[in-house]
């Protein structure tokens, strides 16, 4: 007897692969949203990972922690922004890593409390790298950059961001 050819084409809405004991382990469908989305479960039933395509094109993988909290995510914006993101044991994101369409780049360091930026480092789309640091409001108070004739420079601010010292200084001649 002749084994019957497999189907080539299978259409559906929404697709639930299961394992032996009938726990649904993948999910592949349509979110009320529109985005398409792959969702993967573990064992207990908790979603611990989802690959999915919003309807404006944004791509993103996702990894979840056994109490459903985003860990970690990767994704394509269709903006031109790509990044990862680490996220700490309450959900607040505690760094990221992104490019830009201009082919900027920079890692971002945040409070793990508050989720505002602490310390950022980055590079922009001509080459020329900077160090910054925010206080505990998220205001730049110190940056550290290499000017485009390579010459170096620190600023300091207060709270208000007003330019309080600075290397090279300014000088009476100059301003």
């Amino acid at each position: 007897m002749a084994a019957k050819p497999a189907a080539r084409t299978l259409t559906a809405q929404r697709l639930v692969l299961t394992d032996l004991d009938g726990r649904k382990r993948i999910v592949i469908g349509l979110a009320p949203d529109g985005a398409a989305k792959m969702a993967m479960y573990d064992n207990d039933g908790r979603e611990r990972a989802e690959f999915g395509v919003a309807k404006d094109g944004a791509a993103a993988i996702g990894f979840y922690d056994r109490g459903r909290l985003r860990r970690v995510l990767v994704g394509e914006a269709v903006d031109g922004k790509n990044g990862i993101a680490i996220y700490g044991t309450n959900g607040q994101q505690v760094a990221s890593l992104a490019t830009n369409e201009d082919n900027s780049a920079s890692l971002t360091l945040y409070d793990p409390t508050t989720g505002r930026a602490r310390a950022g480092l980055g590079d922009s789309s001509s080459g020329l790298p900077a160090l910054a640091m925010f206080d505990q409001n998220g205001k730049d108070r110190v940056e550290i950059h290499v000017k485009p004739n390579g010459a170096p420079g620190l600023a300091l601010a207060d709270e208000t961001g007003k330019s309080i010292a600075g290397l090279p200084q300014k000088n009476a001649s100059t301003q």
